[in-house]
């Protein structure tokens, strides 16, 4: 068994660290709410640390899945951060979504003190997540990514080396980019066909059932259906992976017409107050415009 690092234990961090205790591994943990790192270090070989560099001083191997850019660079070069805590040849695997061109600086940073840097980005959600069946996208050395995949597999079933520093990234943006807007489609549709007369989920039956099927829709229609919009991925983090999917565009001069209607959609939805629910609580926009609900008859 290996000993570990993990920073950030929330919706994503938290099942994720403790799927590697489950694991048999020794887990130095940290969060910005001690008593998270507290609890669960106590259902394992776990110990709560103080700060990113304590967890660095405890770790052969150190994983992060935090909110955003700002956050991973505060945690792993800021003060009291990872560069200053860890020994030569550590591994950092950093599974937050973030602006691939900012992970190559951090990976840099992290280099010049003998520190080896995954981007290592995941999806599968909150049930992903809790199941330890996420999906990995990882960019870097393979050689080192080789050497540490086994600690990545008590999280994840599937894993995709992308290629270099920043790649991992690169193709998570794009996939949530396309799963931002199909349910941007979603929402409209549903919303014209409910408005139309058509019951939602016989709806979502011939959706099913054509081309137009889609492995997101047929999990997030009966969440919408029943109108629970409990968290397993929130709007304001699908906003910010689009918004870091532009940016890239930018910087590559690509025009992502499509994608920059959808982020001011999910941005509208911000603004009515559901950053903090699911992404498919977007379809609240379009129905307060169309005056209607895609909800269950019964």
């Amino acid at each position: 068994m290996a000993k570990l690092g993990f920073l950030g234990l929330g919706i994503m961090g938290h099942p994720m660290a403790r799927n590697l205790l489950r694991a048999g591994h020794e887990v130095a943990l940290w969060s910005h709410t001690a008593d998270k790192a507290g609890q669960l270090a106590a259902e394992g070989k776990g110990m709560a640390c103080d700060s990113p560099r304590q967890v660095a001083e405890n770790a052969e191997c150190i994983f992060l899945c935090v909110g955003d850019t700002k956050m991973s660079e505060r945690v792993l070069t800021g003060p009291g951060g990872v560069a200053e805590g860890a020994k030569r040849g550590t591994v950092v695997a950093d599974a937050s979504t973030i602006s691939p061109s900012a992970s190559r600086i951090i990976g840099e940073a992290l280099a010049a003190n003998g520190i080896d840097f995954l981007d290592a980005p995941c999806t599968g959600s909150k049930p992903g997540a809790e199941k330890g069946s996420l999906t990995f996208m990882v960019g870097g050395e393979r050689g080192v990514f080789d050497r540490v995949k086994p600690y990545f597999e008590p999280m994840g079933k599937q894993f995709y080396y992308c290629g270099g520093a920043g790649m991992g990234l690169q193709a998570k943006l794009t996939q949530n980019l396309i799963l931002a807007n199909i349910m941007q489609a979603f929402n409209e549709g549903m919303v014209l066909s409910t408005k139309g007369g058509i019951d939602p989920e016989l709806m979502l039956e011939i959706l099913d059932n054509s081309a137009a099927k889609s492995g997101l829709i047929s999990f997030k229609a009966p969440y919408v259906f029943r109108r629970d919009f409990g968290t397993n991925f929130a709007t304001k983090w699908m906003h910010k992976d689009i918004s870091l999917a532009l940016e890239s565009a930018r910087e590559m001069d690509i025009p992502l017409p499509l994608t920059s209607l959808t982020q001011q959609m999910f941005r509208a939805a911000m603004a009515m107050g559901f950053g903090e629910q699911d992404i498919c609580s977007t379809v609240k926009v379009m129905e307060s415009w169309a005056g209607v609900e895609v909800k269950s008859r019964e």
